[in-house]
């Protein structure tokens, strides 16, 4: 594990540009969030995964390893309204296709930061990144005497539960962590919200349903069936003890997160999701969290960075 005095050398700040304005109480992100140090107050850590590797593998659009950067861009001009500090502790950046390499980093820069009592997100980046996030947060909590009761809850149009026996990519992190905690003897808890029928196979619908996954479809998510959602929602963090959340920007529609992979005909609207976000961010069970897929390449007028922005500016809203 890496130590936490190891950190990177150089964090590149300059993307952490914006206006200031004179009036007071007005600051934004880039004006208060600081590069991370060794033994800084605990708060909101953000890092990197640049990486597309996986998305490479998957025979998806490349262009993610770039989302972090966008991602920064775009969250910097917006208002701070936090009480807690907000850290930056740059990037992990895959080389080529060793992306196992880049999630192992991960996972040992995850593990430090989640002992110290931060909340790292992590801005992706393809969603292989969500094999590495959920390794980095068991190794914070396997020295507890009993298996822990891990949540995983993703917004995604896909299970991304394919085989991982054949190849290791972005459409399978969650069948390898499924497999992962089969070996601990750990639950395997997760719920994937805003599956798209049209994109999954039957095969994997099958074995959504023999690991007994949470699944609700794209199709079932409208105003009126909102609340049912959110209390389905509700039971499942009530179960649970640590909350990882992943965000797969696809299962946006295409018109307000056109810069994906895999572009939504249908999705989920932000304006549906965010509710069901401020349930797992005000429960106190969130550890962890990641946002996964946006590819500058195809973005429109940066319109996916800036949603992906806002989701973070949601998630530590209350820190």
């Amino acid at each position: 594990m890496t130590p936490e005095h190891e950190l990177p050398t150089a964090i590149d700040m300059s993307l952490w540009q914006g206006r200031t304005d004179p009036e007071p109480d007005s600051e934004r992100w880039h004006q208060r969030i600081r590069p991370l140090e060794a033994g800084a107050v605990p708060g909101t850590v953000l890092i990197g995964f640049a990486s597309d590797a996986g998305v490479a593998r998957n025979q998806g659009r490349p262009g993610a390893t770039a989302g972090p950067k966008a991602i920064r861009r775009a969250l910097a001009p917006l208002a701070w309204h936090r009480r807690g500090p907000a850290h930056d502790a740059g990037d992990v950046t895959c080389e080529g296709d060793a992306l196992e390499d880049a999630q192992a980093e991960l996972a040992d820069r995850l593990a430090p930061l989640l002992d110290a009592g931060h909340l790292p997100i992590v801005l992706g980046g393809g969603h292989e990144v969500a094999y590495a996030s959920w390794s980095g947060l068991a190794r914070h909590l396997e020295r507890g005497a009993e298996p822990p009761r891990v949540g995983i809850i993703n917004f995604d149009a896909h299970f991304d539960l394919r085989d991982p026996a054949q190849v290791r990519s972005s459409g399978t992190p969650f069948a390898q962590i499924a497999e992962r905690c089969q070996a601990r003897g750990w639950p395997f808890r997760y719920a994937c919200l805003g599956v798209s029928r049209a994109a999954n196979t039957r095969a994997l619908f099958q074995r959504a349903e023999a690991l007994d996954v949470l699944v609700r479809e794209d199709r079932e998510f409208d105003p009126l069936r909102l609340d049912a959602i959110r209390r389905d929602v509700g039971r499942f963090v009530a179960a649970c003890d640590h909350l990882y959340l992943t965000i797969d920007l696809d299962v946006l529609p295409a018109a307000e997160a056109p810069g994906v992979s895999a572009p939504a005909p249908r999705g989920v609207s932000l304006a549906l999701l965010e509710p069901l976000l401020e349930v797992i961010r005000d429960s106190g069970k969130l550890r962890l969290a990641d946002l996964a897929e946006l590819n500058p390449r195809f973005d429109v007028d940066a319109r996916t960075a800036k949603v992906a922005a806002r989701l973070v500016h949601l998630l530590t809203l209350n820190g």
